[in-house]
């Protein structure tokens, strides 16, 4: 792939960069990645990525937009509410880089389609908001051998790691989805609007640094941080050889829709 001159003009910043230069943004060029979730996390994600120059970005969601979205959601403007989601992003992304493909997918992820929609990309990144979402697209990438980045948030909080084939996923940390009506969603318990903005520019980070195969990625470990106190630790794990997806004897060789474990504030005392 030979660079043009507005790409060497547009891509510069990079070019510079000792760990980057032309093979690097050639490679960021190159690259395919599916973003499932267009919202707090997808969102910033989005629009970095598309502003490096990646070759490719897949966009999942089933969701229009909403104006409670916009507080954190920055993709989508205004304008925008009642729109598909997807095509709000599309929009946006081209604005940012025309010369970037997009390819949305209206719909939510399930057992029965997930697998068909991750195959042809190099890259997951995980920016859904529910727990039964988040350990299927664990679940399809470990089977399907494919590199992903989970990323959650919730009112001040933020955690994120990423899975690379044979190092230890998500299942391996969490097990299973939390009981129904242990943990509340953003939109029963509240986000910081700029939480979601600073864990997505992280998961995008990841994306970059994985396509170019620079420097160290957040696998074997969880990084969080707390954004009312701006504390921030990592938390490092190992691979479990009892995991249900990537042990040693896996129980989990197929993929099966879990119903989302939604918290009922009101019902605890909360609301």
């Amino acid at each position: 792939m030979n660079l043009n001159d507005a790409q060497i003009e547009r891509y510069s910043r990079h070019i510079i960069l000792g760990n980057v230069g032309v093979e690097g943004q050639e490679k960021i060029l190159a690259g395919k990645v599916l973003i499932i979730g267009t919202g707090g996390l997808g969102a910033p994600v989005a629009l970095y990525l598309a502003a490096a120059g990646l070759g490719t970005i897949g966009l999942v969601d089933g969701d229009v937009v909403d104006l409670s979205n916009l507080q954190r959601q920055v993709i989508h403007f205004t304008p925008d509410v009642g729109r598909p989601k997807v095509l709000s992003a599309k929009d946006k992304i081209a604005a940012i880089n025309p010369d970037v493909r997009v390819i949305t997918y209206e719909t939510r992820v399930a057992a029965a389609n997930i697998a068909g929609i991750i195959k042809d990309y190099d890259f997951i990144v995980d920016g859904t908001d529910n727990f039964a979402a988040k350990f299927l697209i664990n679940d399809a990438c470990v089977l399907g051998g494919k590199p992903f980045s989970h990323g959650g948030i919730l009112r001040f909080d933020g955690q994120t790691l990423t899975y690379v084939p044979g190092q230890a996923c998500y299942r391996c940390v969490f097990t299973a989805p939390p009981p129904k009506g242990a943990v509340p969603t953003c939109s029963q318990a509240g986000i910081l609007g700029a939480v979601a903005g600073m864990l997505g520019t992280i998961q995008a980070a990841e994306v970059l640094r994985f396509l170019i195969g620079k420097g160290e990625l957040l696998v074997n470990r969880l990084l969080v941080f707390d954004a009312l106190n701006m504390n921030f630790r990592t938390v490092k794990f190992a691979r479990n050889p009892a995991c249900p997806v990537c042990g040693e004897r896996p129980s989990i060789t197929t993929l099966v829709d879990a119903e989302p474990a939604v918290c009922d504030l009101k019902s605890r005392g909360r609301g």
